[in-house]
């Protein structure tokens, strides 16, 4: 019986298991179809089957809209404080340790300038793994300053917004930030200088009410949860049944609050054609400024096809 006395842990260890990482399968929350997270990536976080869009954080959106390497982060460093001493089921000083941990963020929105096509823009991407994307005194703040800059700079501003709304936290304190990015932005429209908003899912409460809401131009991805209160307490209010689709993008744009609806694979042109418009060509530099890049990122010379004197 001496074979049964033998160690077995050679057998065991060559027999184990691979292990199997939970996130390379996601289920899609609008067909139920499981996809395979690579397709996923590759389609920008875009379901082949429904084309429902997920929800995606800010590092992937300043992938997808901007120029590669050319983004400047602005005021990085930046982070709430807990001036209310406000507390529910822990401080909030505790949640802002607590979020930052989870996301990785200092807080809800990354600022700073960046090119599309070679075109200088300001851009604001909220992230709704902060918080619920809240816009408290630090959102309010970055967005204003960048705003401020392009002002003084002259450059176009885009701002993807993904916000549950004001910060309850910081109280009226958050809600001063409603008032001061729409008078940025007032100061940036005298300049003449377009103000782009791009709605994703959700955008709701105070961020609605006051920029999100304000853009020369105001596109939404598809499907986006766009409004300012919630549908049950609007639906108690008025005691009626709300519509079909009440405050998803393509029953906003029926009823003519947002201006288009565009798909994430197709924003970035788009918002290049429409800074286009606005701006006119992107000029590659002061000196031969008779290159130029047309709104199909195309490099062209303005005066190739004039007549040459002979």
């Amino acid at each position: 019986m001496e074979w049964f006395k033998k160690s077995k842990t050679g057998i065991s260890s060559s027999n184990q298991k691979k292990e199997i990482k939970d996130n390379l399968w996601i289920k899609c929350e609008g067909c139920s179809e499981i996809i395979y997270r690579k397709e996923l990536e590759r389609l920008l976080w875009t379901c082949p089957g429904c084309k429902s869009h997920f929800r995606i954080n800010s590092r992937v959106y300043r992938e997808i809209l901007l120029d590669e390497g050319t983004f400047e982060e602005m005021d990085a460093g930046m982070t709430s404080v807990d001036a209310l001493s406000f507390k529910d089921k822990k401080s909030y000083a505790d949640r802002i340790v607590e979020y930052r941990k989870k996301s990785g963020l200092n807080d809800a929105v990354i600022t700073g300038v960046g090119a599309i096509h070679r075109r200088r823009v300001g851009i604001c991407v909220m992230d709704f793994s902060f918080m619920g994307g809240s816009m408290g005194s630090v959102v309010g703040e970055k967005i204003t300053r960048v705003i401020m800059r392009a002002t003084r700079e002259g450059f176009p501003m885009v701002i993807v917004c993904s916000s549950g709304g004001a910060r309850m936290q910081e109280g009226a304190l958050s809600l001063m930030q409603m008032a001061k990015t729409s008078a940025a932005l007032a100061l940036l429209a005298e300049k003449k200088l377009p103000f782009i908003a791009v709605l994703t899912d959700p955008t709701t409460g105070g961020t609605t009410a006051s920029f999100a809401m304000l853009g020369d131009v105001i596109i939404s991805e598809p499907g986006a949860l766009v409004g300012f209160a919630g549908a049950r307490v609007i639906r108690e209010t008025i005691r009626q049944e709300l519509p079909k689709g009440f405050q998803r993008a393509e029953f906003l744009m029926e009823h003519g609050f947002i201006d288009c609806i565009v798909d994430r694979s197709e924003l970035r042109e788009t918002l290049n054609r429409m800074l286009a418009h606005f701006m006119g060509p992107v000029k590659l530099d002061r000196v031969k400024s008779d290159l130029y890049i047309d709104a199909d990122g195309n490099l062209k010379d303005q005066y190739q096809d004039l007549p040459r004197n002979p």
